[in-house]
């Protein structure tokens, strides 16, 4: 499994603050994503959760004092600073950021910052008012000024029972953040669209026509590019999964409305990521109401939709064009045949069927298509990984 924080060095800050439970959350998530995580906790945030929680995840002793017993203790946060390819403090209280915006350095983790060179990524979370207070408000803007990538708080109903600002936000976007952080920013000012999804074609109120399209391949081509500095347009299919986040979110049901927001953005984009799964067909009647069980049989006639994708290839200039083939045989015979069909300037081929491949999974196997007849077959891998191949070779594209 690979991942933009596969095999990272990075360090977790813990402040003393309610929201540190969170923090084990995020532990667990990074460990599993492959990073090797060392944890330097407050004397405070000891009152919230014990070191030995971190510890039994990361597998490594947790830094709590600069004067721990042990050979190396007094240097423990020079080499953890340099060895570190990111840093993530969460909660972050305001007493740390005081300390962090002023240069002070009266504890391990406020001493280990002061030597940190890499990606800082600080996520405030307080009482309201504590948040709002101009001190800290300040303290906050003096931080985003020194290079430090504030991740604001949620809104919501706090421990304290104050409503507002100040809640950590959830684990998953914390690592969304710190992934954004760590990834290549050659995308920069590059407009991005892609499609994800299914669509849903109606033959009466209650009933469609559809396809299993989890649309993950879809959103985690969406996140990559806005990882790498892209400005992104997802426009999807009904699916179950979260806005990813600083992306434009365009929500569809059927493939004509797809299609009418797809050429909407097409021209205004300078790479396009067709991973939708678009239905070919459509009822060719829509009925009003519910269609009742009284016949035996009931014939449905269908009608062609649109090629969205050959017609982005017609109207295509100077973009890059990349589309997709869901295929149960032959896949290399259909693949080379819509890339020629449709003008493409890759595709990405895959056998559905395959526990680890395909609709619904979290990884997938599939071929890399190109407009010269090479292939490029990948592994198994999580859709993240893919999704930061198809951006690297869409790069090379662009750059040959």
């Amino acid at each position: 499994m690979k991942t933009g924080i596969n095999k990272k060095n990075i360090v977790l800050g813990v402040c003393g603050g309610i929201a540190a439970y969170k923090s084990v959350e995020l532990l667990r998530l990074l460990i599993k994503q492959g990073a090797n995580v060392r944890v330097i906790m407050t004397q405070n945030a000891r009152e919230f959760v014990g070191p030995l929680t971190f510890e039994a995840l990361c597998g490594q002793a947790v830094c709590t004092s600069l004067f721990e017993k042990g050979a190396d203790a007094s240097i423990k946060h020079i080499e953890w600073a340099e060895q570190a390819d990111a840093v993530v403090i969460a909660p972050a209280t305001a007493n740390i950021i005081g300390k962090l915006a002023n240069g002070l350095a009266d504890d391990a983790l406020s001493t280990f910052m002061t030597v940190v060179t890499r990606p800082v990524v600080l996520c405030p979370s307080m009482n309201t008012h504590m948040y709002e207070n101009k001190a800290v408000q300040r303290n906050i803007e003096r931080l985003k000024a020194d290079g430090y990538f504030v991740l604001e708080p949620e809104s919501g109903k706090l421990a304290c029972g104050i409503t507002g600002p100040g809640r950590l936000p959830e684990p998953m976007d914390i690592m969304d953040r710190l992934m954004r952080c760590l990834a290549p920013k050659d995308l920069e000012g590059k407009r991005v669209l892609v499609t994800a999804g299914p669509t849903r074609e109606p033959i009466d109120p209650v009933r469609f026509i559809s396809n299993p399209s989890s649309g993950k391949m879809g959103y985690a081509v969406a996140r990559a590019a806005e990882h790498r500095g892209g400005r992104v347009v997802l426009i999807t299919g009904p699916t179950d999964l979260p806005d990813p986040n600083n992306v434009t979110v365009i929500g569809v049901q059927t493939a004509r409305e797809m299609g009418v927001k797809v050429f909407e953005h097409f021209d205004h984009s300078d790479i396009i990521i067709k991973a939708a799964a678009v239905s070919d067909f459509r009822p060719r009647d829509q009925a009003d109401q519910k269609i009742k069980k009284e016949n035996d049989q009931e014939l449905l006639a269908l009608e062609k939709n649109q090629d969205i994708l050959k017609e982005l290839g017609r109207r295509k200039k100077d973009q890059v064009l990349v589309g997709f083939a869901a295929e149960t045989e032959n896949l290399e015979k259909y693949a080379q045949k819509k890339l020629v069909e449709k003008n493409l300037d890759m595709i990405a081929g895959n056998l559905v069927g395959h526990p680890s491949a395909g609709f619904g999974s979290d990884t997938n196997e599939m071929t890399l298509f190109f407009k010269d007849e090479t292939k490029e077959p990948l592994a198994v891998m999580d859709k993240e990984a893919v999704a930061h191949i198809l951006l690297d070779r869409i790069l090379t594209l662009m750059n040959s």
